[in-house]
């Protein structure tokens, strides 16, 4: 394929997913050739069309046939990038989000700040294991047990583990939030990103959010069933002093804060901000 063709196949694929009501249509394009080829994006544009046979033209018109129908990217090519690194991602799992990796940033920094040598964390609702594995691979000392009800989960999250190689320090135990977790067990920090999503909400949601389980998405009526549950349950889990991380929706912040000032165990309540200014993370102390 010469260098006139191979662009405008990009362009004539760009044009389909913008169509079709894909705002990121050429990232996407290019992510795709990525995958087919296995090569970085500088080497994509400095000999993609050398490498790019009759078989690849085949595979990326598929690719771009299904993703017009708005199913997920990540499920199709099963893989995403998370915090810099490839995870393996189902249709059993849900697809890890960018405001996932601040839930991440705010745990590694306190980690980091309060010098806790070889800290054990719990990461309630592990999905696909990013946050546990990102977290193992980031703090070489930590030791993760991941929670998740779905035993298809924690068959995702094993194989990331054993892909990071950081299955050693990652335990991972089929649980509704806390059931079958030892109650001896105390942590330096409980992390989660729950379904915080409503029943009315989940109606609106686009195809590629509706294509997520959606045990991992919708919490009852207000988004909170879960969050309730996890608010309750954490202290008895957490070492003194110790955090509870967990991301919210939108407009949860008002409602989530008065949820935990009723219970008199945690000591104070910081809600964070993400990169768009929205209300994304809660951090309780007690």
């Amino acid at each position: 394929m010469d260098q006139k063709q191979f662009h405008r196949l990009i362009k004539e694929a760009t044009g389909r997913l913008q169509d079709a009501g894909i705002d990121a249509a050429a990232a996407e394009v290019e992510i795709i050739l990525e995958h087919i080829l296995d090569i970085e994006r500088i080497d994509l544009y400095l000999h993609g069309e050398k490498l790019f046979d009759d078989e690849c033209v085949s595979r990326f018109n598929k690719i771009i046939e299904q993703r017009t129908t708005r199913y997920p990217l990540q499920y199709i090519l099963g893989e995403m990038y998370f915090y810099g690194r490839k995870f393996k991602v189902t249709p059993d799992v849900m697809v890890p989000t960018p405001e996932t990796e601040f839930l991440c940033d705010l745990a590694i920094n306190y980690l980091r700040n309060e010098n806790i040598t070889s800290p054990e964390i719990l990461d309630v609702g592990v999905g696909s294991g990013v946050i546990s594995v990102t977290i193992a691979c980031e703090i070489g000392s930590a030791k993760i047990t991941g929670l998740d009800i779905s035993p298809q989960a924690i068959g995702i999250a094993s194989e990331n583990a054993l892909l990071h190689e950081v299955q050693d320090r990652i335990e991972l135990i089929e649980s509704d939030i806390f059931s079958n977790l030892d109650k001896a067990r105390k942590f330096d920090v409980i992390l989660s990103n729950p379904p915080y999503i409503s029943d009315e909400e989940y109606k609106t949601l686009p195809p590629e959010v509706l294509a997520d389980p959606k045990v991992a998405l919708v919490s009852g009526a207000e988004g909170l069933d879960l969050i309730e549950r996890l608010i309750a349950g954490a202290p008895d889990y957490l070492k003194p002093k110790a955090r509870l991380m967990f991301e919210i929706g939108y407009n949860q912040a008002e409602k989530v804060a008065r949820i935990s000032e009723k219970d008199l165990r945690y000591k104070s309540i910081s809600i964070m901000r993400d990169l768009n200014d929205i209300d994304r993370v809660v951090v309780l102390s007690v």
